[in-house]
């Protein structure tokens, strides 16, 4: 039995069938965890949300992507390439899957003491894993009870700042920020929403250049998809990315988790 972790997959089904076959992915013991996106931008988005669907030891975090989709159905609207989802027979099946899925994973691996925490985006210095793990299932709560609302106000990159006192559509839509869109932080884990490239503005840096407690425990990793332009780069294995780019070109990749190795399916 092993457990396998795959970056953003973004609508590229024949990559992932491959890359589920190069690493001879079992589906009565083995599992699969993916850091979010699988849909939008590549050509087949539905292929690969009916193939994750159908195999119970296949889950994921909800990443970006996922969450755009799901505010789509919720309007009934199909936009590019997730028209064809939106319109899809069984898009109430598709919704009510894709919504379940968590903003926050934690598993340990069966063959050591290694524990892995894996979220889209990652998870900000300031925040321990518990109160990660409690304010990821506070919006997923509130998510599925009330998708509509949520959806609908989760858009924009104010405030930009966690606050305690945070309450509302402002509180849930900056823990949604954190966890599905976050790649530069500030003074006080403020966030850079607009930089996706690989180089921080004046006053910002890579979230996972940020000294923490809970970052220096040796036996914890945190595994992240989201930030394709890094290509997995982060110069510190207990930061790992998995976004290498596929749907622009490069790879899909994956790790699995008890002995922390990689493989890869390029996309020719």
């Amino acid at each position: 039995m092993s457990t396998y972790v795959i970056g953003d997959v973004h609508g590229c089904f024949d990559q992932f069938i491959s890359l589920l076959d190069k690493i001879d992915y079992n589906s009565q013991v083995d599992k699969i965890i993916l850091t979010g996106d699988l849909v939008n931008r590549g050509p087949e988005s539905l292929a690969v949300l009916n193939y994750c669907m159908a195999d119970k030891n296949i889950t994921s975090v909800l990443g970006n992507h996922d969450l755009y989709l799901l505010y789509l159905m919720n309007i009934n609207r199909g936009k590019g390439e997730l028209k064809n989802v939106v319109e899809a027979e069984n898009n109430m099946q598709i919704f009510k899957w894709l919504i379940t899925r968590p903003l926050l994973i934690e598993i340990s691996a069966q063959s050591n003491q290694n524990k892995f925490i894996i979220t889209h985006a990652g998870i900000p210095e300031i925040w321990s894993i518990e109160k990660a793990r409690k304010l990821a299932e506070e919006v997923s709560k509130v998510l599925i009870k009330n998708a509509s609302k949520v959806l609908k106000s989760m858009w924009g990159d104010d405030p930009n700042t966690w606050n305690e006192s945070l309450e509302g559509n402002d509180r849930y839509r900056i823990v949604i920020n954190y966890l599905t869109r976050m790649r530069f932080l500030g003074n006080s884990a403020s966030l850079d929403l607009k930089n996706t490239s690989t180089k921080a503005t004046e006053g910002f840096k890579p979230w996972f250049d940020y000294d923490s407690e809970s970052y220096q425990k040796m036996n914890q990793y945190y595994v992240f998809g989201h930030w394709a332009s890094l290509n997995g780069q982060t110069n510190n294995p207990h930061f790992i990315g998995l976004d290498t780019g596929c749907v622009w070109g490069n790879a899909l990749t994956a790790i699995r988790l008890e002995d922390k190795k990689y493989f890869q399916i390029k996309n020719k």
